[in-house]
């Protein structure tokens, strides 16, 4: 809630909000397991343990008690509970404290494929240059835009540039520095979706691969022949349906990563 003022939004906006102070409202004697259960207690637990995988949480670590989890363990459950709605809106403050190299590299990529609106508080310089596009001055009471970079920031609070730098309806136009932070976003924003499409296909190619598995297990029954061979025939059917929707997946998991790696290419070439 605001101090003051008004706070208006649309009525389906929804907004995630992780703070590491947050971590201290996760129960320490229940598991990032259990806590997941909670949010999805019509899932599977395969569906409930794949969750957690996403968010490096895998199969040993999802029966530790969150008491007993590594603090960037504990970072990692919180953001994947906060941000389980799917929100249009991320709030994030500090969300690299406590996590190693691996975890700070899969949050960038995460915040830089998220299609909504990302509002970052860090002291992390490297987060803040690999995902922002635009930078904001909380100075006297006020917010403003900011144009130019983190090193302009610096020199700022050196003394050594002028007050009027920070944004308000005085300040400069953009330098090249700036222009080409936000070109570099753009470009991100361009590739985010390439980003996504690979995935989804690539998803889907390993789904269907788990259910030509499945079929080929119910095929390898001992006597489904002879006992059931209706039924024998029907997984047939549906193996034969399978790989057609395979080959299709595929097909397009290439296609789309063949496009991403173009837009990359294109990409590195720029810079």
């Amino acid at each position: 809630q605001p101090s003051a003022g008004h706070f208006r939004k649309h009525k389906k906006l929804n907004v995630a909000y992780f703070a590491q102070h947050q971590i201290e409202a996760l129960n320490p004697k229940h598991s990032a397991y259990d806590h997941i259960c909670e949010l999805m207690p019509d899932a599977t637990e395969a569906q409930r343990r794949a969750r957690l995988g996403r968010f490096g949480l895998p199969q040993s670590k999802a029966e530790t008690k969150a008491g007993d989890l590594s603090g960037g363990e504990k970072s990692r459950l919180l953001l994947a509970l906060v941000t389980f709605e799917g929100p249009h809106v991320l709030i994030l403050d500090e969300p690299t404290n406590h996590l190693d190299m691996d975890s700070r590299a899969a949050l960038k990529d995460a915040i830089n494929g998220f299609e909504g609106a990302v509002v970052l508080i860090s002291h992390d310089r490297d987060l803040i240059e690999s995902c922002a596009d635009r930078l904001w001055l909380a100075h006297e009471g006020t917010v403003a835009s900011f144009d130019g970079d983190l090193e302009d920031y610096r020199r700022l609070l050196s003394g050594h540039a002028p007050a009027e730098n920070s944004g308000s309806k005085q300040a400069s136009p953009p330098d090249e520095k700036t222009k080409r932070r936000r070109a570099a976003a753009a470009r991100r924003a361009d590739i985010a979706p390439l980003k996504a499409e690979a995935a989804r296909w690539e998803k889907e190619a390993k789904r269907l691969q788990g259910v030509i598995e499945t079929i080929d297990k119910g095929l390898a029954a001992p006597g489904l022949y002879d006992r059931e061979p209706a039924a024998a025939a029907e997984l047939f059917k549906k193996r034969a349906k399978a790989e057609e929707l395979l080959d299709a997946a595929e097909t397009n998991w290439l296609e789309a990563s063949e496009a991403l790696d173009n837009a990359l290419s294109g990409e590195d070439a720029r810079a």
